[in-house]
């Protein structure tokens, strides 16, 4: 086994990473070796999944306009598009708490945008 030099900055680390696998299943939250490969690949998962969030944010607004907007007769690329054309600059996210936050809100646009 090598020889370590630094006592108190090694420990340092292994509290470090022990302290984030706290609450882990059986030897991932206090073996070191374990743990440690536990860790590294939550953060893996944890960078990929902050970019997942985005996408999976836009389908569900997508599916909540589209189900609002089937009401007045139109699907969701319909209504963008009308809104496009009629140059309506809001975005999915504020669109898709309209639709179901504040649905006479969301009534008075479809209708703006239909005529």
């Amino acid at each position: 086994m090598p020889r370590s030099k630094n006592k108190v900055a090694s420990r340092a680390r292994r509290k470090k990473v022990l302290k984030r696998a706290k609450g882990y299943w059986g030897a991932r939250g206090n073996v070191w070796t374990v743990a440690k490969n536990s860790v590294e690949k939550g953060l893996v998962h944890a960078y990929r999944d902050r970019k997942l969030k985005k996408r999976t944010f836009r389908s569900l607004w997508i599916v909540r306009i589209n189900a609002a907007a089937r009401q007045y007769g139109l699907t969701y690329s319909k209504l963008i598009h009308l809104l496009d054309a009629k140059g309506v600059k809001i975005n999915r996210k504020v669109l898709a708490a309209l639709a179901v936050e504040n649905p006479k809100s969301f009534s008075d646009l479809v209708t703006y945008v239909q005529n």
